[in-house]
């Protein structure tokens, strides 16, 4: 069993959004991203695999494909990974999503930014 803290995973940065690996475990990863207000993640596919996203702090716009949807602290999201899904810190807080893929694309998804 391995325990950790979210409270370790609190990097943030003015110039982009930071992406902190939490876990990763044979073919799964988890990780937090954190953003500054304004911040983005763009449009991006995660192909063969599901994502599930929770909304830790702060507000947020989820978009899948063409749709919108605003997201805050507690909201939990689905996302087919063959889907495009992009993230924005619409807020003026910080924002923190704790990040579930249960199937590792490639190494580029298992990368601290």
């Amino acid at each position: 069993m391995e325990i950790k803290s979210l409270s370790e995973y609190q990097e943030f940065s003015e110039t982009s959004f930071k992406k902190q690996i939490i876990f990763q475990k044979q073919e799964s990863v988890v990780f937090k991203l954190n953003f500054m207000p304004g911040q983005a993640l763009p449009l991006h596919k995660h192909p063969g695999t599901q994502v599930y996203l929770l909304v830790l702090e702060g507000v947020g716009e989820v978009q899948l494909e063409e749709e919108k949807k605003k997201v805050t602290t507690g909201d939990v999201i689905h996302v087919d990974g063959d889907e495009l899904f992009a993230f924005a810190n619409t807020g003026d807080t910080k924002t923190s999503l704790y990040v579930f893929l249960n199937k590792i694309p490639d190494e580029r998804y298992a990368k601290n930014i």
